[in-house]
């Protein structure tokens, strides 16, 4: 037996049943979170094995680093240069992976499966990131609410870790009832259509591309979501502001800035921050007005934006990609995680809109005084590699490659193609593969089939998160096949990119 699990499952759960999450983050706002990120660095210093020989490799005595100015010195962590170079166990706390009592798994960049240790204590952090939501948003600490777990279940970590905190959250009183449909539609629309009526409103939390699909194959065969008093919850997906108020009009939502938030979460470190009532305001306001977006984040395109607690995921930018540290099953420190993004405090935030003319927080007060705390806010327009997201999960060039360079196929084609999600003017997405063909092979509708069946075939084969997160309907790639040398996707001479965002 382990007493020792035993007290800080206790402690923690103490902790995080007895205060209120409005307390919690009012006096967050005020703490210091750079001396917090410098005591987390020693403590994992002191008490993981893995972080001990990475700094003896940097040559770095951890001794010198006394200030926050030391601290932002120290090199960055990665999966590459940390967390594959260790043993899972190496990486835990005093090297004892039975510190954990649950692993979760992730797809690398190949679809080989990443593990993820944590504890049930890790798991109360996050939990507060979900009371949040439901509290200030959704005002469930007051209405009967159904929670319906649309994300995909088994050992992958958005379905188990969303189920868990929701529970934790009942288990502190809220009036909340979870259940776990997973991302099967025809379950979902059973379990809605027959337990909703014994509910004040139903959330649905999954990822954007498939409650979208999910709300209209709904109302296809009937649904009528707007009785339900349907919410949203998301995470994976940057999305249009424009995708919120379509969705919410499906639904039946007359507050899109009380009735959805979206996550920022990792499978690495779990929820990093959320949309509140006060993130999603500034956005529309921002989406309606590009040159004010492209004046405060340095680019056209709009992306997500949320709120965060600085002293439980200490944020850095470091040219222009975020970092961030965390305690967790394996704690991290500086660590990259390639998204590209910046972070702006609460007052600097307040005051540029001031500037434009907008008062987000007068502008809620009409609506409720929940949803507004003074913690900074991060944004986040995706991944810096090449990658794209699609359905929750991340696709990889390296999977496409495979399908391309089985037989008959290698000899149509270059090697070359861009990789992205595109979205129809009923906002649905799919994924597009654009393949340049080799010089003097000409296009034809059996070859766009052969390539789309090929590269179907080893997404799925390689990649996890793609065979298990995105719906059979949604899985085909949709092939466009151009001559060598396109001028649009493939341009002589210039340095070749696999993903457009």
């Amino acid at each position: 037996m382990q007493e020792e699990q035993k007290q800080r499952a206790l402690a923690g759960l103490q902790a995080f049943l007895n205060m209120p999450v409005e307390t919690l983050l009012q006096e967050r706002a005020k703490e210091n979170a750079s001396a917090a990120a410098l005591k987390l660095f020693h403590s994992v210093v002191a008490t993981v094995p893995a972080y001990q020989e990475f700094l003896h490799e940097q040559g770095i005595d951890p001794t010198s680093i006394k200030t926050f100015e030391d601290f932002q010195k120290l090199p960055l962590t990665t999966k590459e240069n940390y967390l594959r170079r260790h043993s899972l166990a190496a990486l835990c706390r005093n090297g004892k992976l039975e510190s954990c009592d649950l692993i979760a798994v992730s797809s690398g960049s190949t679809g080989t499966p990443t593990f993820w240790p944590r504890f049930i204590t890790d798991e109360f952090q996050i939990a507060s990131r979900f009371e949040q939501i439901f509290r200030d948003s959704f005002q469930a600490d007051s209405r009967h609410t159904l929670a319906v777990i649309c994300f995909a279940l088994g050992t992958w970590v958005g379905g188990m870790y969303t189920a868990s905190c929701c529970r934790h959250l009942a288990a502190k009183g809220y009036p909340i009832t979870v259940i776990t449909p997973g991302n099967n539609k025809t379950e979902i629309f059973r379990v809605v259509q027959e337990l909703a009526p014994a509910f004040d409103q139903v959330v649905l939390l999954g990822y954007p591309p498939f409650l979208k699909d999910t709300i209209d194959a709904g109302i296809a065969q009937g649904i009528e979501w707007y009785k339900y008093a349907i919410k949203l919850v998301m995470a994976g997906e940057v999305f249009s502001e424009e995708w919120r108020t379509l969705v919410g009009e499906r639904m039946g939502s007359l507050s899109p800035c009380y009735d959805f938030a979206s996550l920022y979460g990792t499978a690495d470190a779990g929820v990093l921050g959320n949309e509140t009532p006060l993130s999603i305001c500034i956005r529309r306001f921002l989406a309606n007005h590009p040159t004010v977006a492209r004046s405060l984040f340095g680019e056209s395109r709009l992306p997500t934006l949320v709120q965060y607690d600085p002293l439980s995921r200490f944020f850095e930018v470091d040219n222009g990609t975020l970092l961030f540290s965390g305690d967790n099953g394996i704690p991290l420190v500086r660590y990259h995680i390639s998204d590209a993004g910046g972070i702006i405090s609460y007052s600097e935030m307040l005051q540029f809109l001031l500037d434009w003319g907008f008062d987000p927080v007068a502008e809620l007060q009409s609506q409720s005084e929940r949803g507004i705390y003074s913690l900074p806010f991060v944004y986040v327009f995706g991944r810096s590699h090449f990658t794209v997201s699609y359905f929750g999960a991340n696709v990889y060039p390296e999977n496409v490659t495979v399908g391309l360079e089985q037989p008959v196929i290698q000899d149509w084609v270059t090697g070359k193609f861009v990789l992205q999600v595109k979205e129809d003017a009923d906002k649905n997405r799919w994924l597009s593969v654009v393949v340049e063909l080799a010089p003097a092979v000409e296009a034809t509708e059996e070859k766009q089939e052969v390539i789309a069946a090929s590269i179907l075939t080893h997404l799925c084969r390689l990649n996890s998160e793609f065979a298990n997160y995105v719906p059979e309907d949604y899985q085909t790639p949709q092939i466009t096949l151009t001559p060598t040398g396109d001028p649009e996707y493939f341009p002589v001479g210039v340095k070749h990119r696999y993903t457009r965002g």
